[in-house]
């Protein structure tokens, strides 16, 4: 089946070639001999003849050369198309800009490409020099040929190989170090055959693929980046000659070596393009001039943390998409060498940007020098264990807002005070006496942080942040947490705490990051607050004091100094973006001065700068309380355990028992519904659920509903006693009679 499957597709291609040679001489008027002039009749007899003779030798030549090419391409095996397919895995960014590309397995630099992301100008130089009549031949060009069969047979020596690029793709894919007039055949019926699988595009396609560059260089892609430093969409008109004639010997040409030579091809084949017209005789001048590459440049290494990562989880794709953007990933981490030139050598920056609607992390900085030994720079800093500092006191604030024990403008105490035997003490050594909570978030006192923490207990504070996927690690598991965890007494990565944040710049619900750009939306975590909440802690963090030279009110942020100098922080947000920065050692070593207001907030506003500030402001949720200590409810003026207080009770209407009213007399026969002797019951205000009591005993489970009915076990006076979800309850006395 083989067999008949080749001898079709080299009949339409032999006929072509034939054609080629042969049809110019059979098209001769053959069959009657031109009418001679008086005198030249023997001459012109003599000239027929031989053209007929020629003829027809040509014509018996072409069918023996077409039966033996149909019969050794019959022998032939499959065409291999392995190498074609072997190519570096690559990594890129949300716009399909490259991030980082890896060896194939046999180390070499192999990206794809493809015609549309080459410069047109090239392809015009490449077939101008190596196949002029590309775009119409069948694989085998027969001028061409002749041409280097005539050089070689005038010289002696092969002047030029006649190949047009389809036979250098053949030779490509089937390599052959011998040079024998076999090869070359094999290579003509092998161009033949890709003429006839693949069109034109494809060919040039596998070329640009293919072709070498000189040392472990193969693909116009891959020499662009080692020589230029870029893709090769843009190439000037010397950048674009090199390329063309290094393929040609890549080892006796290659830049980064023999430069001199490098340069002689390069100006051959800008002679070439000035004949053939693509560059005028200015613009090739100025090209002669331009400097030839003398050393190898490296390749794109962007987030290399999170490009290896993705290529291990899943190691047989060959190109990862993710929601990086390349621009911003460089420009913060050339923000975070910058930064790192006035700390000490063993410290590192970690950055981390994340889109607040999708949460897509469009940048991600592990370290400042992914190959710098003394700061572990291959560790990628974003996922280590560190102690928050006062990184996390916003939490604590959002879930004591979110369950009414306290608001915004609620008075705090701060003051010496002890915890059995902990002493909680602020970070410079003072107090300041009676302070809003707003006012002690934003200066990040400690000791009203553990009141409130105190009032709404540490372990639910960490189930709270665990429920949405946090993963928070303790110094002892198993044991009970204490309220030092108010005060960084816990581990937690970058991305997590970063995360946290972002779900406070949303409201209060939670998203998972994402590494990978997402076909729609990203799936939910469970909330973390309440809009209410997550609202009061945004305006509190927009109010916070800057870092020097930073103009206030522009991004809600907070800073964080774990214990010893350990660990620098600073995270904030706007509509649009959180932005996270972690500064420290990689060993966990303590830095004498490294702290988080000092250290970590420069950069964080320095990131926000790069990447531009969102100017919209958050909206103001409907139940919000925006008021004065004065005109607050009474429960909330000051921090009070003995009342029960949540978010749901400052913003619903009090509960009032709406029937039966107090001091009523009913009488069960008449109001009962269905003569049954029940008592319909029901509240107004209030919130949901409740439940109903009568003289102290309940008489229902929490209903939602705010109507019941109850059937009385007897008559007489009786206490009938509502409560609601928030623990608010509103009694009445009847008589039933």
């Amino acid at each position: 089946m083989r067999g008949r499957r080749i001898l079709y597709r080299w009949r339409f291609s032999l006929r072509h070639i034939i054609g080629k040679v042969a049809r110019p001489l059979i098209r001769l008027r053959l069959a009657e001999p031109p009418s001679p002039a008086r005198g030249e009749g023997k001459h012109a007899h003599a000239r027929f003849r031989t053209l007929k003779i020629v003829a027809t030798t040509g014509a018996l030549l072409a069918t023996a050369a077409t039966a033996f090419l149909l019969h050794y391409a019959s022998t032939l095996p499959p065409l291999a198309l392995a190498a074609a397919g072997d190519r570096s895995t690559v990594v890129l960014d949300r716009e399909g800009k490259l991030l980082r590309p890896f060896l194939t397995s046999d180390g070499r630099w192999k990206l794809p490409v493809g015609v549309d992301d080459v410069d047109p100008r090239y392809l015009a130089m490449l077939k101008a020099f190596e196949d002029k009549r590309f775009d119409g031949h069948y694989g085998i060009d027969p001028l061409s040929l002749a041409r280097a069969a005539g050089q070689m047979l005038l010289n002696g020596r092969i002047v030029s190989g006649g190949s047009t690029l389809t036979m250098q793709v053949a030779r490509l894919l089937e390599p052959r170090e011998d040079r024998t007039l076999q090869a070359k055949l094999r290579q003509a019926v092998r161009a033949v055959e890709l003429e006839r699988r693949f069109d034109k595009r494809q060919i040039l396609d596998l070329y640009l693929t293919l072709a070498p560059f000189g040392g472990n260089l193969e693909g116009i892609r891959a020499a662009s980046f080692a020589y230029f430093g870029k893709e090769p969409k843009r190439l000037s008109t010397a950048e674009a000659a090199l390329l063309v004639a290094l393929p040609q010997s890549p080892e006796t040409r290659r830049p980064d070596r023999l430069s001199d030579a490098a340069r002689k091809a390069r100006d051959r084949v800008l002679a070439r393009v000035e004949q053939a017209g693509l560059a005028t005789a200015s613009e090739v001048a100025a090209a002669r001039n331009e400097t030839v590459p003398t050393a190898r440049k490296p390749f794109p290494n962007l987030s290399p943390h999170i490009a290896e990562q993705v290529v291990a989880e899943a190691p047989g794709a060959r190109s990862h998409r993710l929601s990086i953007d390349a621009r911003l990933q460089a420009s913060f981490e050339a923000l975070a060498r910058e930064r790192s030139l006035g700390l000490n050598p063993q410290v590192s920056i970690a950055i981390l940007a994340v889109d607040n609607e999708t949460g897509e992390i469009r940048a991600s900085v592990g370290g400042v020098d992914y190959f710098a030994a003394e700061r572990a720079g291959s560790l990628d800093l974003t996922r280590a264990l560190r102690s928050p500092g006062s990184a996390l006191k916003p939490f604590i604030y959002a879930l004591a807002f979110d369950n009414g024990i306290a608001h915004p403008e609620t008075t705090l105490e701060d003051r010496p005070a002890r915890y059995g035997s902990y002493i909680p003490e602020n970070f410079d050594m003072t107090f300041q006496g009676m302070v809003s909570a707003r006012k002690a978030l934003q200066l990040s006192l400690n000791v009203p942080t553990v009141e409130l923490l105190s009032a709404l207990g540490p372990q639910r504070f960490l189930s709270r942040l665990r429920d949405t996927g946090v993963a928070i690690a303790m110094p002892k598991e198993g044991g009970a947490p204490g309220l030092a965890v108010g005060l960084g007494g816990l581990g937690i990565t970058l991305q997590d705490l970063t995360r946290l944040y972002v779900g406070l710049a949303r409201g209060g619900e939670m998203v998972p990051l994402q590494v990978k750009t997402q076909a729609g939306p990203s799936e939910t975590a469970p909330r973390l607050v309440d809009p209410v909440a997550a609202w009061y802690v945004t305006e509190t963090l927009l109010g916070a004091p800057p870092p020097l030279n930073a103009v206030p009110g522009r991004i809600a942020y907070k800073t964080g100094t774990s214990y010893g100098y350990r660990d620098a922080w600073a995270v904030g947000f706007d509509r649009k973006h959180t932005i996270g920065v972690w500064v420290g050692r990689a060993d966990n070593g303590a830095v004498p001065g490294l702290v988080g207001r000092v250290v970590a907030a420069p950069i964080l506003f320095d990131a926000f700068a790069r990447l531009g500030l969102d100017p919209r402001p958050f909206p103001q949720p409907e139940n919000a309380i925006v008021a004065t200590v004065a005109h607050l409810p009474p429960p909330l003026r000051h921090l009070r355990q003995d009342v029960p207080k949540t978010i749901a009770a400052m913003t619903t209407p009090a509960l009032k028992l709406a029937f039966p009213p107090d001091g009523a007399k009913i009488d069960l026969a008449a109001s009962a519904a269905d003569g049954q002797g029940q008592l319909n019951l029901k509240v107004a205000g209030g919130a949901p659920p409740y439940t109903w009591l009568v003289d102290g005993t309940p008489v229902t489970g929490p209903i939602r509903r705010r109507e019941t009915a109850w059937q009385p076990g007897g008559k007489g006076f009786m206490r009938i006693s509502v409560v609601d979800g928030t623990g608010a309850s509103e009694s009445v006395s009847v008589r039933l009679q």
